[in-house]
């Protein structure tokens, strides 16, 4: 009877939750085979692009674009390959919200945060700025910006650099993840926390929330996703150009699909905390609470859920299982953490568990942990404390174990539990 109650509160909360802002827009489908396109002919995929009279076949261009997502997933190295960008450096300025909800609260907030900043009562922060590999139509969006957490130096000189790269949920605001960035730095671990495409200030003028970054325009999703991995690796490029050895990347909702992917294709990375996580991109948008504007446009168009899973398919963690545990991808020496709550309402719990099932039977090293909460709940209190320890004591014991590694000097992974003892963390 209590769990009943208890499930019967949790949803009327977490609904409440996801109803509260009204500035979600419904825009009507959109192929959008001009945002992958450039991508497609500059590696010799250009005749998967369809003619213009096709395009205005819906059923035509959904077959192409099905063709399309095939492509990406056996050239995935190449879709989520770049050029390293030439332009890194760091800008300082006085961190602003970007909110993306118009309540009284929020605006009052961010209003307050710009008014310290300009009565000096707030130091500036510096930002990691660099020009991202994948362009789009929105020059402020191809400009990366990573707020930079650096720790101070071990009193040790011999221990290895460490780092990590931090993505906030969809539609956070600048300020979303920066204590956990500052929990870090405790731990002796530097932070960039890296506003996603179409978020914060790489958001279009023309936007309230990040729309962009996931939509019901099919092509523009696709690039927005290969945006977002190619940015989390450029900035590996960076941390390695500043001396740092180990690498993690912790990412939340739609910032987890990022980071997931990123390790699917990239060695480096071998701290990985998965905050809420799904199979199947198309799934989440169709039956999570949180995208029932998009769910409304891509239903007006007659299509299915079984349609969206193919046609998001090249940018589904699904499609990757195999691709995390190949040598390529240094599967074998990653250390993963997956976080999914009980009550999700926008990554529902089904699909979390499939992601389990995968991790297992493909024998990726992770831990799993689960929220009495749902999704939008887990910002609240408490629950955001629980979160919050479920990922910093699994960043600090997958840190220390690669400390260890490195000290026994062993090319083999070293388990978490089985890392070596240390003194505590001080300066």
């Amino acid at each position: 009877m209590f769990k009943e109650r208890y499930a019967r509160w949790m949803y009327e909360w977490e609904t409440r939750l996801t109803t509260r802002d009204e500035n979600r827009v419904v825009r009507p489908l959109e192929w959008g085979f001009e945002w992958i396109a450039p991508f497609l002919e500059a590696h010799g995929f250009g005749s998967a692009v369809p003619c213009p009279e096709n395009v205005r076949d819906d059923a035509a261009a959904e077959l192409a674009m099905v063709r399309i997502n095939e492509i990406l997933i056996r050239n995935s190295d190449k879709f989520f390959g770049y050029e390293r960008p030439t332009d890194f450096r760091l800008e300082e300025r006085h961190p602003e919200l970007f909110p993306t909800n118009v309540r009284p609260e929020t605006l009052a907030k961010a209003e307050e945060i710009r008014r310290q900043a300009a009565e000096g009562k707030t130091p500036p922060a510096q930002f990691l700025r660099f020009t991202s590999p994948e362009r789009t139509q929105y020059q402020e969006n191809d400009l990366v910006n990573a707020r930079w957490y650096p720790a101070p130096e071990h009193k040790d000189a011999a221990r290895p650099k460490q780092a990590i790269v931090v993505l906030p949920q969809w539609n956070a605001d600048a300020f979303s993840h920066n204590a956990l960035c500052t929990i870090f730095n405790r731990m002796g671990i530097s932070a960039l926390r890296l506003s996603k495409p179409y978020h914060d200030i790489r958001r279009p003028s023309e936007l309230e929330r990040s729309d962009y970054a996931v939509s019901a325009n099919v092509g523009r999703t696709l690039s927005a996703c290969r945006q977002a991995v190619v940015d989390i690796r450029c900035c590996v490029d960076w941390l390695e150009e500043q001396g740092y050895e180990h690498f993690g990347v912790l990412g939340t909702s739609l910032g987890s699909c990022y980071a997931y992917l990123a390790s699917a294709h990239d060695k480096r990375l071998r701290v990985n905390a998965f905050n809420h996580a799904s199979t199947s991109f198309g799934d989440v948008v169709w039956a999570g609470q949180s995208t029932r504007h998009i769910q409304k446009a891509l239903k007006d168009a007659g299509l299915t859920q079984e349609r969206m899973r193919a046609l998001w398919a090249a940018i589904s963690p699904v499609s990757y299982f195999e691709k995390i545990m190949s040598a390529e991808a240094g599967g074998a020496l990653k250390k993963a953490l997956l976080v999914y709550a009980e009550y999700d309402l926008t990554f529902p719990k089904e699909y979390s568990l499939q992601v389990i099932e995968a991790f297992e039977r493909v024998g990726l090293n992770f831990e799993r942990r689960v929220l009495p909460c749902g999704h939008y709940t887990t910002g609240e209190t408490p629950f955001q404390y629980m979160d919050g320890w479920f990922m910093g004591s699994f960043v600090y014991r997958a840190f220390k174990a690669l400390r260890a590694e490195k000290a026994a000097g062993v090319t083999a992974a070293v388990p978490i539990e089985e890392a070596a003892e240390e003194e505590p963390v001080s300066r």
